[in-house]
């Protein structure tokens, strides 16, 4: 029988802060690019904050904890995890990080999706149906509408690359699914991110390597996002991120997700100086509200039930 709690007050409040740092990681790549390529970025971060994960597990338990149950899942969401991210570099470089943003963290409702047909306890409602299609509506008004200029030599390429950002979310959405329901579920959550970081240190340093995008300048831009991608992004955030789905229900975790592309689009638009088309803003609205129709069921239900009850009395 599934023990994982729904949201309440801590849960909620560490995933705000959990939006907050993804809002503003897409920010950081971008704005090291021209020193470090996102790709080689996102490889050395792995591979960094891999090691100091290695580290903690070895104070803690004093070895790793390897086991003949988590290995396959492991080595699997290592793939996903890699294949995510890379998704995420490639796209970077041709689309905004406000549009990565959106398109990325549509990655709740594909976990949804997932678990609808293989968890009997997190089966979508009506309600919950009715945020899936909204959310795929607005990802057509972002797609169509986006307000990218037919003639514009770039269009086809930002296109690419918010395409990119889509294939991000489903597979960290696909991640999820296996980390749910895998043995990694009710294993440790530092080995879990473990295997993820050393998959993408390996895969996508391979591919960096294979592909040339090897430039690396050490500059204060690249120094500090690198210190804030390493230590804060994918050691600190994803290390709480692992924590939380052992204990609470996966597609609920999503309830305050929303809030993340919001944060990535001020942040692209302060940092980076990133215009904004009304047409891409309504797409983006849409996309959030069906992410939020999802995650928040449980709670609008409630609320719905409580209004009820009021006019009855």
């Amino acid at each position: 029988m599934d023990s994982r709690k729904p949201l309440d007050g801590f849960a909620s409040s560490v995933m705000v802060g959990l939006c907050i740092i993804w809002g503003v990681q897409q920010v950081a790549i971008k704005s090291a690019a021209a020193d470090i390529t996102p790709l080689l970025q996102v490889a050395l971060r792995s591979g960094i904050a891999g090691l100091a994960v290695m580290i903690l597990m070895l104070i803690r338990q004093r070895k790793i904890p390897f086991s003949a149950q988590t290995l396959r899942p492991g080595l699997l969401v290592g793939l996903l995890f890699s294949v995510e991210f890379m998704f995420v570099a490639e796209g970077l470089r041709f689309t905004t990080a406000a549009h990565m943003a959106v398109f990325l963290y549509t990655a709740p409702i594909f976990a949804a999706l997932g678990l609808h047909f293989l968890v009997p306890e997190e089966r979508l409602s009506r309600l919950q149906w009715s945020g899936v299609g909204i959310t795929f509506l607005g990802v057509i008004v972002a797609f169509l509408f986006g307000g990218n200029n037919a003639a514009a030599p770039q269009a086809s390429n930002m296109l690419l690359g918010d395409f990119f950002g889509l294939l991000a979310g489903a597979f960290w959405g696909m991640t999820t699914i296996v980390v749910r329901r895998s043995a990694l579920s009710s294993g440790s959550a530092t080995m879990t991110l473990f295997y993820q970081l050393a998959g993408a240190f390996v895969l996508l340093g391979a591919l960096a390597l294979l592909t040339g995008q090897t430039q690396f300048r050490l500059t204060p831009v690249s120094v500090s996002s690198m210190v804030f991608q390493t230590v804060i992004v994918t050691f600190g955030s994803y290390l709480a991120w692992f924590s939380l789905m052992r204990r609470y229900q996966a597609s609920r975790l999503g309830i305050l997700s929303f809030m993340t592309p919001v944060f990535g689009i001020i942040a692209g638009v302060v940092f980076l100086h990133e215009p904004l088309k009304i047409n891409f803003i309504a797409g983006a609205l849409l996309i959030m509200l069906g992410i939020l129709t999802v995650s928040a069921e449980g709670m609008l239900r409630q609320w719905i039930a409580k209004r009820r009850q009021g006019k009855l009395r």
